[in-house]
């Protein structure tokens, strides 16, 4: 018996012998298709490749696709486990050709492969087509040697497949196993059909039309090809299995569930192992995607799909939470074929045994109040959607958990009932955010949060994606359209564009559509959750509902990433060497560098900034993955992770491990655990280098710390080799002894800074031949001699003022200086005159001849300048004056 892996193996290398390109799946949040809320067929990620709007380097591809259908349109959620072939996560196995190859190439390699090279008896394979597609039936006819009355015509839109309104489209080719007598139903196209003896394995895409409009479709130059078959629907068939989850697929993780709970796999409560199964796969590989769950889009799917499985483990008598139990046994089975399964495992585990704890304190009550209110009402009457809304806004029970209950109870729902008490809901927030004073200026974003949603950041794992345009608003208000030349403010669905949140900058890029670019200079946070792209169209038309696609600027996401895991490191390693008193009280996170602000009383010496700088880079060397967890906040403060200053946290939160503790002996410590919704790194490594550029003080007890890492720091490192290098140069000297030639001409500036500053007092009292002491001349009883200079330092004045005054014993010494118009003047007074004469009145008195404002000292020296250094013999004049006056009262 051929295994899952061994099926999906042998289709993808079937393909691949037949010039088909392996290609990967992609993730389950689709980047280029808006309208979307998972992946839901192999196609999705090549349909701007059907659309011409993006080339490959390959012209024909096969895939396994990861699948999600569980919201919108395509929800298999409330079927699950009820029925044999309902999934919310599958595996859809599929081959394209762009333009290549089309119906008979098709149509050849299918039949080969299920009939020749999977060994199905052709007595036992069906096939239909598009009523009108008589190419199809006579190529089936011809290459299988099928009898036309097991090629089955189909005139319902079920044979005709079309990407949208408008754009590619073309009729389908289905191919059906019969499961035999045993199973009741009918062949495809008869009034019993939706039996399950007759199952569709494969549909083969014929897409050869363009649907332009209404009535308006053309052929299309170059005809594709879009097939899709479902592993686990195959994997049955081959495993001689009619039911997928008797297949090897699904089968381990239901023993798995079954060896937890002590509760046999085919007993009665099967259902419920089987709703586990499926969930299990579902919510890991969303998780693994980017997906944590939430109340909003994508988020509240991947919580609805997560409690419905929990209910089910608490049906099966689980009194601790078992799914994050379960996730080995998934690994250990799709982890070689989908390596980000084992890279997210630890987030995994995490974050089911999260939402399963907190979903059980609920849980029992929330039973409690449903069983209650149905013994209230009659036996055949539904729920009141009151209660029912109860249930969601206090208890966190989705309408369909709800459902999934009451079903087994063969009772409903009063979905009308529940749906007004939402609205009614909101409308009672309107009204609150109206009157909330300062936030009602805002109110607009509240308008269209309530509307469109939260955006949907697809950023942790892309940088490129497609978005549908949900508002747009200009001087404040909303409008409709933004034309080329205009500046506006544009909110998507959804985007890879980092909203400016916790210290980290916005993303910039582009948008861009045919005939339509816009420049993003920032993206900003409103309302909460609405991320907002500030834009100027620089070309064409940007209406609401268009979808763009959506490039951020990949280099300066790098770049910033980089900084941002810095920032993290550095907390870190200021706290080992500081002390746990270090708490981060800031930071501002961009693409050229960071800084960084700490609690920490006094600059870092020259041994704390190098230990910091080596223990960082340290951390960058050994070049280890940074995982990404989710806890309570409370949980993760406990555990020992850091939260981020002035950030708000909700009742989940990511936490961000990243280094390795080397002085932990296990050597399994991370070195840095922090709190943190921002973009990062995924190895250590990615940061390359890491630099301090200086520090500051920003306020009493708050240090500042500004840096760079990458090319930032690169950069750094050149600029400081050059500058290295002239001086050098200019010594004409090694490296190694440029400190000591400069220790040298230091000493040796200070010697003839002390020779000129003794020149000058000499100068200035007559000594050493430059002149005649200066002359003290009497006023009112008062001794005064004054200088005046040019060129001499405001520094020198004081020496020199304090050696005249000696000079002259009892007096008063005024010296005024003028260098490049300016003037310092400088005033001393001997003690025995402070109390007839104050240096300070002096000096205000000859600072305004000067044009100067005031001065200031003590009574006996004082000092002060003007912007008029002519008018210095004017000041020196003024104090002469002042002191006639003070001293005759």
């Amino acid at each position: 018996m051929a295994s899952g892996n061994e099926i999906r193996k042998a289709f993808l290398d079937y393909f691949a012998r037949h010039q088909h390109t392996i290609v990967p799946s992609s993730p389950l949040v689709p980047a280029n298709d808006p309208t979307l809320l998972f992946t839901n067929a192999g196609m999705v990620q090549f349909k701007n490749v059907f659309t011409g709007m993006e080339k490959r380097p390959y012209t024909q591809a096969t895939t396994s696709q990861k699948c999600v259908r569980a919201g919108g349109k395509h929800n298999d959620l409330d079927n699950v486990g009820y029925t044999a072939r309902h999934h919310t996560f599958f595996e859809m196995l599929g081959n394209f050709s762009f333009g290549d190859y089309f119906k008979e190439r098709a149509i050849e390699l299918a039949w080969n492969l299920v009939h020749k090279e999977f060994g199905l008896s052709k007595d036992r394979l069906w096939v239909t087509v598009y009523h009108e597609d008589e190419e199809a039936l006579a190529l089936w006819k011809q290459i299988a040697g099928l009898p036309e009355d097991r090629i089955v015509k189909i005139a319902t839109s079920d044979n005709f497949w079309a990407m949208g309104d408008t754009g590619p489209c073309g009729p389908c080719s289905e191919i059906f196993f019969d499961h035999g007598p045993k199973i009741a139903g009918g062949p495809p196209g008869s009034p019993d059909a939706d039996g399950d003896r007759y199952i569709e394995i494969w549909n083969l895409v014929f897409m050869q039309y363009e649907q332009r409009g209404p009535g308006d479709r053309v052929p299309l130059p170059r005809p594709s090809i879009d097939t899709g078959m479902g592993l686990e629907r195959i994997a049955a068939v081959l495993q001689g299995r009619h039911d997928n989850y008797d297949t090897d697929l699904l089968r381990k993780l239901i023993e798995a569930s079954a060896q937890a709970t002590g509760v046999d796999p085919d007993g009665p409560q099967a259902v419920s192992h089987r709703v586990i199964a499926d969930h299990l796969r579902a919510s890991s590989f969303l998780i693994a995607d980017g997906v944590l769950p939430s109340n909003e889009g994508r988020g509240y799917v991947l919580r609805r799909i997560m409690r419905r499985g929990m209910r089910h483990a608490h049906m099966l008598g689980a009194r601790e939470p078992l799914m994050h139990r379960l996730v080995p046994a998934l690994t250990e089975m799709m982890g070689p074929t989908y390596q980000e399964l084992v890279r997210a495992e630890p987030l995994i585990r995490q974050t089911l045994e999260l939402e399963e704890t907190r979903f059980k304190e609920t849980l029992e009550r929330g039973l409690k109040l449903l069983d209650e209110e149905m013994g209230r009402i009659g036996t055949d009457a539904p729920l009141p959607g009151e209660v029912a809304f109860k249930l969601y806004d206090t208890f966190g029970f989705p309408i369909d958990l709800t459902q999934d209950v009451l079903r087994g109870r063969g009772r409903t729902v009063d979905t009308a009932g529940f749906e007004a008490a939402m609205q009614r809901q909101k409308a009672e927030a309107r009204k609150a955010w109206a009157g909330s004073g300062e936030q009602a200026t805002e109110a607009v974003w509240f308008e269209i949060r309530e509307e469109a949603g939260a955006t949907e950041f697809l950023g942790y794992e892309t940088d490129t994606a497609e978005g549908r345009v949900v508002a747009i608003v200009k001087g404040g208000q909303r409008v409709d359209e933004a034309k080329a030349g205009e500046d506006a403010l544009i909110v998507l669905g959804q985007t890879p564009f980092y909203a400016e949140s916790g210290g980290q900058t916005g993303d910039a890029g582009t948008m861009s559509a045919p005939g339509v670019k816009v420049t993003v200079s920032d993206a900003q946070k409103k309302a909460g959750e609405l991320h907002v792209h500030v834009s100027h169209i620089d070309q064409g038309t940007v209406r609401v509902g268009d979808a763009l696609a959506l490039a951020i600027d990949p280099a300066r996401r790098d770049c910033i990433r980089a900084n941002h895991s810095a920032t993290h490191l550095l907390h870190a390693a200021l706290r080992r060497r500081l002390g746990g008193h270090v708490t981060q009280k800031g930071s501002l996170v961009g693409a050229d560098g960071f800084r960084f602000d700490f609690s920490h009383p006094t600059p870092l010496s020259d041994a704390d900034l190098r230990t910091v700088v080596d223990e960082v880079n340290a951390q960058v060397r050994i070049n280890t993955p940074v995982e990404t967890r989710l806890m309570t906040p409370e949980k993760a403060i406990e555990a020992g992770a850091m939260a981020l200053f002035g950030e708000k946290y909700g009742d989940e939160v990511r936490v961000l491990a990243m280094g390795r503790d080397l002085t932990d002996d296990g050597g399994a410590k991370p070195y840095s655990v922090e709190l943190c919704g921002g973009t990062h790194v995924r190895r250590t490594g990615d940061i390359g280098a890491f630099t301090v550029l200086g520090q500051s003080a920003v306020a009493a007890g708050v240090r500042r710390i500004e840096a760079a890492t990458g090319a930032g720091a690169l950069q750094h490192f050149a600029r400081e080799h050059e500058v290295l290098q002239q001086i050098t140069r200019s010594f004409n000297a090694p490296a190694e002894e440029v400190p000591g030639r400069i220790a040298a001409l230091l000493d040796e500036r200070r010697k003839l800074e002390r020779e000129v500053s003794e020149l000058r007092v000499k100068l200035a009292t007559g000594g050493g031949g430059g002149g005649a002491a200066p002359a003290a001349r009497e006023v009112n009883g008062v001794r005064f001699a004054t200088r005046k200079l040019d060129g001499v330092p405001a520094k020198d004045l004081r020496g020199l003022a304090d050696a005249v005054k000696g000079e002259i014993g009892s007096g008063v010494v005024a010296i005024v200086s003028v260098s490049e118009g300016k003037a310092a003047l400088v005033v001393a007074v001997s003690d025995d005159l402070t109390g007839k004469v104050s240096a300070v009145d002096l000096v205000r008195a000859g600072s305004a001849a000067l044009g100067g404002k005031g001065g200031g000292g003590r009574p006996d020296f004082a000092q002060a300048g003007g912007p008029d250094g002519d008018k210095a013999e004017e000041a020196l004049a003024a104090i002469e004056q002042a002191i006639g006056q003070r001293a005759a009262a």
